[in-house]
């Protein structure tokens, strides 16, 4: 079959519709558990890692956290070798049950003073099962709703999943902070930090209701209806490294970008900017409410004015040329100069978490792209932008100087910007 032909298989505009609320939903799932588990983890830490010393027990906590990104990359190549072959409508069912059912697993695990070293043990297994999902879901969900979209809203689709990811977010730091301000100590101990776990399994619940009998896509329609090719994994490897390596470094990077904007740079502005970190972390929640619109308004400026890809490389251009100054501009200026210099990386960051989602999808064939995409896109955001926290804390002690992790921010940015040139741009053709 000619790849550059439009799919015979089309879908009415209430399918689409409905495959964008279905992709929304899963990524509201996994990250509401993703900021959940984040914000709760000095008390899950205390009621299954039990030690005298808290940093210990807190630290044992978030090694379990952790213990989910490892399984990211492992989840993105199982789930990318599902969604070549069996659909990419059914590997999302898998995936958001796989989070949907071990969230409520969480919600009613007894701790250690109740079944003793079961607890942490079951614990770190829920999270392994969470982290194989996450691997699966971002990438499922985004390769679905482009493929699914019109060839002029590829962008717009595909931006529905950081809208997902960004609301998830949201609502789990408003969960973890309803029960922390209104459950007295005792309760929250006993059993009021399971409220909100128990209340994400009820939100997986509707994403699976929406997920069930879902339009196929039309393009893997039209792969599966085509002459069988060879297996995904070795499709990558013989006829899209490059588009791989690609899809790699331009995660890796962006990865590197986002984890020091929307997770770093809070705590990093209460130990070097002199605030309080519930303040920081309130500026990053409102300024997040900012963020879900514009990724959708400038994700329809690269459907509509500019190439997707020089986009991009221009706002991070942007953010490389501004970096040290708003750096420089958030330390010991006040409140409100902190908020401006967040807001200027918080909207320059809105163009990628909008418009790079389809970028992935357009890098390869229907035959391997959600494999491709998967590893890819796993690889670099789940190892490099993960470590990167960690990445600009060294930084700062071996050069001794606050502003270290703004080398950081620029040397990423100049890096994701030359991928991306490097990059054919392929928002003004038909998906292959």
């Amino acid at each position: 079959m000619d790849s550059t032909k439009r799919p015979a298989v089309q879908i009415s505009t209430h399918q689409q519709r409905k495959a964008r609320l279905a992709g929304t939903i899963g990524n509201v799932v996994e990250w509401y558990d993703f900021a959940l588990y984040g914000y709760l983890a000095a008390i899950i830490g205390r009621l299954f890692f039990p030690n005298e010393d808290p940093s210990a027990s807190l630290l044992a906590s978030y090694g379990v956290f952790a213990a989910g990104f490892v399984m990211r990359p492992l989840g993105g190549t199982v789930f990318g070798w599902l969604g070549d072959t069996i659909g990419r409508g059914r590997t999302m069912l898998i995936s958001v049950a796989m989070m949907a059912f071990p969230t409520v697993a969480l919600g009613l695990l007894p701790d250690y003073h109740t079944i003793g070293f079961a607890a942490p043990v079951l614990l770190v297994i829920i999270r392994m099962i969470q982290g194989l999902s996450v691997g699966g879901e971002f990438s499922s969900s985004v390769t679905y709703m482009v493929e699914t979209a019109p060839a002029d809203e590829r962008g717009r689709a595909g931006s529905w999943a950081n809208v997902g990811s960004m609301t998830g977010m949201l609502l789990g730091s408003g969960a973890a902070a309803a029960v922390t301000t209104f459950l007295a100590a005792d309760v929250l101990d006993s059993w009021g930090w399971r409220l909100p776990f128990l209340f994400g399994g009820v939100i997986g619940l509707v994403a699976i209701v929406l997920r069930r009998n879902l339009p196929r896509s039309p393009h893997f329609q039209a792969h599966e209806a085509g002459t069988p090719s060879c297996s995904p994994f070795r499709q990558i490897w013989m006829q899209n490294r490059t588009a791989a390596i690609q899809a790699f470094l331009f995660a890796a990077c962006y990865g590197m970008v986002f984890y020091l904007v929307m997770v770093y740079l809070p705590g990093w502005l209460a130990r070097e900017g002199g605030i309080l970190e519930s303040e920081a972390l309130q500026v990053n929640s409102a300024l997040t409410l900012v963020i879900i619109p514009l990724m959708v308004l400038f994700a329809w400026i690269g459907d509509k004015w500019i190439r997707r890809t020089r986009l991009i490389a221009v706002a991070f251009a942007l953010m490389a040329i501004v970096a040290y100054p708003v750096g420089v501009l958030m330390i010991g200026n006040g409140i409100a100069m902190m908020i401006a210099g967040q807001a200027v990386l918080v909207i320059l960051l809105a163009v990628p978490l909008g418009s790079a989602p389809a970028t992935f999808v357009e890098l390869f064939p229907s035959s391997d792209r959600l494999t491709g995409y998967s590893i890819s896109f796993n690889l670099g955001i789940g190892v490099v932008g993960g470590a990167t926290p960690a990445l600009a804390t060294w930084l700062i002690v071996v050069t001794g100087h606050p502003l270290a992790p703004a080398w950081l921010l620029i040397a990423a940015a100049i890096l994701a910007g030359l991928t991306l040139l490097w990059m054919r741009d392929r928002s003004r053709e038909p998906l292959r």
